[in-house]
């Protein structure tokens, strides 16, 4: 993997300023808005939830 991957992938992981996105659908909101879930998981705590999807796998922005 060059470096020009390496850019590649940072800037396709990147998130909109005070936006979080869903990794799994790319929905897109606002850090800490009403329109994420929240779920409590055991021994990890509380966890965004992706309301299209369902997917916790979320890059979070606040």
């Amino acid at each position: 993997m060059g470096l020009t991957d390496i850019y590649r992938c940072m800037v396709t992981e990147s998130v909109s300023l005070g936006q979080s996105r869903c990794r799994n659908c790319g929905f897109e909101a606002p850090g800490g808005d009403d329109a994420w879930g929240r779920i409590e998981v055991p021994k990890l705590g509380r966890m965004t939830q992706c309301p299209e999807c369902g997917s916790t796998d979320v890059i979070t922005s606040r």
